[in-house]
């Protein structure tokens, strides 16, 4: 549930994302943060897999223009 529910917020944010890519993020970013024994919240997985969603659409290569 707690995937669930940042999964679908964050996929109406990264439109540009596949749900596939978002979903690999949001468990790992759960798996990681149980490992490193921080208590998994909502808010913690949402933020946390927010800013490695931003690194992957800010480091995609800019459109090719067609001219």
């Amino acid at each position: 549930m707690l995937a669930l529910a940042a999964r679908l917020r964050l996929a109406e944010e990264f439109v540009t994302v596949s749900a596939d890519t978002i979903g690999r993020c949001v468990a790992e970013v759960c798996a990681c943060t149980r490992h490193l024994g921080i208590d998994v919240t909502p808010e913690i997985v949402e933020r946390i897999t927010r800013e490695r969603l931003l690194a992957i659409v800010n480091s995609s290569p800019p459109p090719h223009d067609a001219r």
